[in-house]
C-alpha cells in the first residue's frame, strides 16, 4: 500500500489532522514542538460516493471501501538538514514515503506556540521547502562523485544519470523541488532512483479555525498558501479544519453532519483531502459488484485488465482471459447489469485495455 507523510512545522495541526484522518487518538496532539517523535501510522479508507449506489443495484450488505495509507511524521524545523530539532529523523522517515501532505497553518491563536514567532503560512512551505532542498542538493552531489568514475571510464547509464545529476545542482540552488525540473520520461524514471525527497508529489493542507471553514477560500493565509503554490510548486492545495475533524471523531455519522451544518458546512475538508491524496499517488479505483459484496479495489493509472485483475490474486492476473466491463456511469444511470447489456454498454476487453476510474468489471480466468 503506498504512503503518504503528513509534514509541516510544529504546532501546525499535523497529529491532529492525523487523528481527525485515522479517527482514532492514536498521536498525541500537544502544544509544544515535537510532540510527535516516532512516526504515527494509519490506515485510511477513501470516501467514495459510488459505493452507496452499486450497493443497492448488486443488493449486497457488505460493502469494502479503497484504502490510503497516512503516516504522521515529526515536525520540522529549520536546520533540520543538518540535524537541528529531529532533522535527520525527520527526513528519514519522509523518504519512504510516496507523496507528502504538507499542513500549513493558516490560523491565529495565542494560546498554540508558533515556534517561528507568528503565523505566516508562506515562510513556513518555504523553511519546509528549503530543508528538503538542501538534504537533496547534498545528496545529489555525493551521488555526482560516485557516477563520475563510473562516466570517465564509458559506463553509458553513468553518463546518462551524471548528465541529470548535473541538472539538478542549479535547479535545486534555486531552492526549487527535483519535481520542478523539466524532464523527460526517461529522465523521469531515472529521479525515482535517486530517491529525492523534492522529487515527491506534494498536496498543501491549509488548516484554518473552526470558525474560518465555510469561509476558508476568503481566509487570507489561505490565499498566500493558494497564489504560492500554484507559482512555485505547481501543486494543490485544500482547506480543512483538523479542530472540527477531532471533534468528530467519537460522534455517530447522522450526528457529525448536523455539527458540520450548524457551522455552514457539509465537510471538514478531510474528505476532500483523502480523494485528492489518493489521486496524488497516482491512484484510481475500479469495482466489483455482486450479491457477496462491492468492493473497491486501488490500482495505479494506466494500467492494463490482467494488472487490475491481479490486485484481487495473482493467478487472474497470470490466466487472464477477458474481463467483462461497464462504466460507473452506465450502470448507475440503466440500474442494472441486465440493462446494461441491453443497451450495449456492458462489453468484453482483452489484454490491452486500461482501466478507466469507476469501472465495474468481472474478470475470466483459466
Amino acid at each position: 500500500m503506498l504512503k503518504a507523510g503528513i509534514v509541516g512545522l510544529p504546532n501546525v495541526g499535523k497529529s491532529t489532522l492525523f487523528n481527525a484522518l485515522t479517527r482514532s487518538r492514536k498521536a498525541e496532539a500537544a502544544n509544544y514542538p515535537f510532540c510527535t517523535i516516532d512516526p504515527n501510522v494509519g490506515v485510511v479508507t477513501v470516501p467514495d460516493e459510488r459505493l452507496a449506489v452499486l450497493q443497492k443495484i448488486a443488493k449486497t450488505g457488505v460493502v469494502i471501501p479503497a484504502a490510503v495509507e497516512f503516516v504522521d511524521i515529526a515536525g520540522l524545523v529549520a536546520g533540520a538538514s543538518k540535524g537541528e530539532g529531529l532533522g535527520n529523523q525527520f527526513l528519514a522517515n519522509i523518504r519512504e514515503v510516496d507523496a507528502i501532505v504538507h499542513v500549513v497553518r493558516c490560523f491565529e491563536d495565542d494560546d498554540i506556540i508558533h515556534t517561528m514567532g507568528k503565523v505566516d503560512p508562506v515562510r513556513d512551505i518555504e523553511v519546509v521547502t528549503t530543508e528538503l532542498v538542501l538534504s537533496d542538493l547534498d545528496a545529489v552531489e555525493k551521488r555526482i562523485d560516485k557516477t563520475q568514475k563510473k562516466a570517465r571510464s564509458g559506463d553509458k547509464e553513468a553518463t546518462v544519470e551524471l548528465a541529470l545529476l548535473e541538472r539538478l545542482v542549479p535547479h535545486l540552488n534555486a531552492n526549487k523541488p527535483a519535481n520542478l525540473l523539466a524532464a523527460t520520461a526517461d529522465e523521469v524514471a531515472l529521479l525515482k532512483l535517486f530517491q529525492l525527497l523534492t522529487a515527491k508529489p506534494v498536496i498543501y493542507a491549509c488548516n484554518v479555525a473552526e470558525g474560518d471553514l465555510a469561509t476558508a477560500e476568503a481566509n487570507p493565509f489561505v490565499q498566500q498558501v493558494a497564489g504560492f503554490v500554484k507559482a512555485h510548486h505547481d501543486a494543490a492545495y485544500v482547506p480543512i479544519s483538523a479542530r472540527i475533524e477531532a471533534e468528530l471523531i467519537d460522534l455517530a455519522p447522522e450526528e457529525a453532519k448536523e455539527f458540520l451544518k450548524d457551522l455552514g458546512v457539509s465537510d471538514s475538508g478531510v474528505s476532500s483531502l483523502i480523494r485528492a491524496t489518493y489521486a496524488l499517488l497516482g491512484l484510481q479505483t475500479y469495482f466489483t459488484a455482486g450479491e457477496k459484496e462491492v468492493r473497491a479495489w486501488t490500482i495505479k493509472k494506466g494500467w492494463k485488465a490482467p494488472q487490475a485483475a491481479g490486485v484481487i490474486h495473482t493467478d487472474f492476473e497470470k490466466g487472464f482471459i477477458k474481463a467483462e466491463v461497464v462504466s460507473y456511469g452506465d450502470l448507475s444511470t440503466l440500474g442494472s447489469v441486465a440493462a446494461a447489456r441491453e443497451a450495449g454498454k456492458y462489453r468484453l476487453e482483452g489484454k490491452e485495455y486500461v482501466f478507466a476510474d469507476g469501472d465495474v468489471a468481472v474478470f475470466r480466468f483459466a
